[in-house]
């Protein structure tokens, strides 16, 4: 079975403002406005003046089929800072700049876009685009905690390069990335509510000496996206997590670890906690026998040889010790995707594992997007393409759930044999 997206259009009959701020992303809106419209959604555009040095109004009108608001008061037309917002099942402000997500923050109102989100009661996207390092300015920082504070779905820049010739973030997200988030917020399922679940993500460090340690190439976004779609459908979810550069997901507990037995502790002490287990964790499997007390020095031209031990199989360690909880894990492979994920499935006593290349281009470490194969213990596969991560970790819940359905139900149709 492939899964391949939507078996419809994901919006239709919705109502959407989309608003439009006064980045050089500006021109990436016309695309996303027609992603709206293709995806069958009704599409007014409100653009900031400044908006409009960078795209004209005309070109949202006659792609949208209607006028463009810019102004408070227009000349003969309601109130749009009512209308538009009281009619309308979600807004969408992308790009939004750095500007911009201050004044929501604070709650200003000095043009059209700010003044309507002061009296919208619908679901807000906002797909933030900066250069420089604007993004990870601490003011931008807190304005940003703030308004997902408050139940914004704010859609993270992507790294890349920027518009000043910069390396950074701060590119406005890809389109399929802002259409999920507007999905996510326009439906919001909470069928995961009642359970506890149990994510790692991340890398460990083993430490050789103070300054240098053993690790891989895992960014953590899985886990993460795993984590936060996890809680946004309902349930309780714990994230122990290896370094990474990441920020928390809203509403999830995070429990910082470093090295791989500091991850099976922290994992094992709420295992009888936790529903179902999910480890997207990339431990390492071999940590230094005696790392140094002090740094290390070079010795000349010759080499110097490390001793090593394997550290604890945290995976097969922590399912011997399972009692109903579900089991899932990850296999990144570079070769016989399909094979070592079958072997590891077994030996490691898993429920279900996502088998992903770690070299598919524009997939693997430190992508935003990833491609994957769902491999469950009866042996039903499930091809999942290149789709983001976040819209990945939905497929894995979703999977996760249909799996505890079926022990449950197979529990239930168990005959039940009394005493004489």
């Amino acid at each position: 079975m492939t899964i391949s997206g939507s078996t419809g259009p994901m919006l239709a009959g919705k109502r959407i403002v989309l608003g439009v701020t006064g980045s050089i992303a500006a021109y990436k809106a016309i695309s996303l406005l027609r992603a709206f419209l293709r995806e069958g959604a009704t599409v007014h555009v409100v653009m900031t003046q400044s908006a409009t040095k960078f795209v004209a109004p005309l070109t949202f009108e006659v792609l949208s089929g209607h006028p463009v608001s810019t102004e408070v008061f227009e000349a003969h037309q309601e109130m749009k800072h009512l209308s538009l917002p009281e009619q309308s099942d979600a807004i969408v402000i992308a790009p939004a700049t750095a500007n911009f997500l201050a004044k929501t923050a604070l709650g200003l109102g000095d043009d059209l876009l700010s003044t309507m989100l002061l009296t919208a009661q619908c679901p807000l996207v906002v797909a933030p685009a900066m250069d420089g390092g604007m993004w990870t300015h601490p003011t931008v920082s807190q304005h940003v905690a703030t308004l997902r504070a408050r139940g914004t779905v704010v859609v993270d820049p992507e790294i890349g390069p920027l518009a000043s010739g910069r390396i950074g973030q701060g590119r406005l997200a890809e389109e399929g990335a802002i259409l999920e988030a507007l999905q996510t917020a326009l439906a919001p399922q909470r069928d995961w509510q009642g359970h506890r679940v149990l994510v790692s993500a991340g890398p460990t460090q083993e430490p050789i000496d103070p300054v240098r340690f053993i690790s891989n190439r895992s960014s953590g976004k899985m886990g993460y996206a795993i984590a936060e779609a996890a809680q946004a459908r309902g349930a309780q979810v714990v994230l122990v997590t290896g370094p990474t550069a990441l920020l928390a997901p809203r509403g999830v507990e995070v429990v910082p670890i470093a090295t791989a037995e500091e991850m099976y502790k922290a994992l094992s002490a709420r295992l009888a906690w936790s529903t179902t287990v999910i480890m997207a964790a990339a431990v390492s499997d071999y940590r230094p026998i005696s790392p140094a007390q002090r740094k290390m020095k070079k010795q000349g031209k010759v080499g110097q040889s490390l001793d090593l031990e394997c550290t604890t199989d945290i995976l097969a360690s922590l399912s011997a010790q399972r009692t109903t909880q579900l089991f899932v894990g990850f296999a990144a492979e570079t070769h016989d995707l399909i094979a070592n994920a079958q072997g590891k499935l077994i030996a490691k006593g898993l429920d279900l594992i996502v088998a992903n290349d770690v070299t598919t281009s524009g997939g693997g470490f430190g992508s935003d997007q990833n491609a994957a194969v769902l491999i469950d213990r009866q042996g039903v596969m499930i091809d999942v393409p290149l789709i983001p991560k976040r819209a990945l970790a939905d497929v894995i819940l979703n999977r996760a759930q249909q799996l505890l359905h079926a022990r449950q139900s197979n529990d239930a149709s168990s005959p039940v044999v009394r005493g004489h």
